[in-house]
């Protein structure tokens, strides 16, 4: 690749060497070692790292998490971000250790959550932010002032695992915007599941709504005269916007999902 390329010549200039992702084997840390970098440097890695590995860089090693740590440590801080209801997260610079996302804390960027995000955007949102705070703190540390670490209060930590399937079925004895907040920390994938009818359905986009029939139960689905497809929670309902067919995944509209709704109830 042109970027991959232009990496590798710059590093060549510099007397520097290059290790390919493929190439992580037993003996990354000796040949990291070999190298003698200053610093190791993760940006949304997604494989956990040797001790050999971090003890390779002589002012250690580094990394960037999208999340407000301690809160949401783990994989998906997207989604618990969302799920939780957070007002707010952020993405944090912390040096690395032998577990994940529980290293002392070097700085951190905040950043208000849009209540209309779905984790896609979220994460969107958070990207240039992580990659700037990574710039900030490995060039604090390329002129002799690096932070100062913090340690992490274990007792404020939560986790943040993916989402599993019975996280992701929608229970509609919840409340319209519990629901409404699942379907969007699962949006686009792997999407919030249900059942119109006899037909399973993902779900990436409902809205609350005060606007149904009065008579529907929880759970129960109909189409307004607008034609847009309802179904009742446990306190109002949510109209449905968007989603995927589950067998073959193809896109569903709020017209197709009304269609379903429709032929379901006939």
């Amino acid at each position: 690749m042109p970027g991959e390329r232009r990496v590798r010549r710059r590093l060549a200039a510099a007397g520097g060497g290059v290790l390919r992702p493929s190439e992580l084997r037993a003996d990354l840390g000796a040949r990291l070692r070999a190298l003698d970098p200053d610093l190791i440097v993760s940006w949304f890695w997604t494989r956990k790292l040797t001790p050999a590995v971090l003890a390779a860089g002589r002012l250690g090693a580094l990394g960037v998490h999208p999340s407000l740590l301690p809160r949401h440590r783990g994989p998906d801080p997207y989604f618990w971000a969302i799920e939780r209801g957070d007002r707010e997260t952020g993405v944090t610079a912390h040096l690395l250790d032998a577990e994940y996302d529980t290293g002392p804390i070097l700085a951190q960027r905040r950043l208000p959550i849009d209540p209309a995000w779905n984790a896609w955007q979220l994460a969107r949102a958070l990207d240039r932010p992580s990659l700037a705070l990574l710039r900030d703190v490995v060039r604090a540390y390329a002129e002799g002032r690096p932070p100062s670490p913090v340690p992490q209060d274990d007792g404020e930590a939560t986790s943040a695992p993916s989402p599993d399937d019975e996280l992701l079925a929608l229970r509609w004895t919840e409340p319209a915007e519990s629901i409404a907040r699942r379907v969007r920390a699962a949006a686009p994938w792997p999407g919030a599941t249900t059942s119109l009818g006899e037909e399973p359905v993902v779900l990436t986009h409902v809205v609350p709504t005060s606007r149904y029939p009065r008579a529907l139960a929880p759970g129960e689905a109909a189409v307004r005269v607008d034609g847009v497809a309802v179904v009742r929670a446990a306190d109002d309902a949510v109209e449905l916007r968007a989603g995927r067919r589950e067998d073959d995944e193809s896109p569903l509209g709020a017209a197709e999902l009304a269609r379903i709704v429709e032929a379901a109830r006939a």
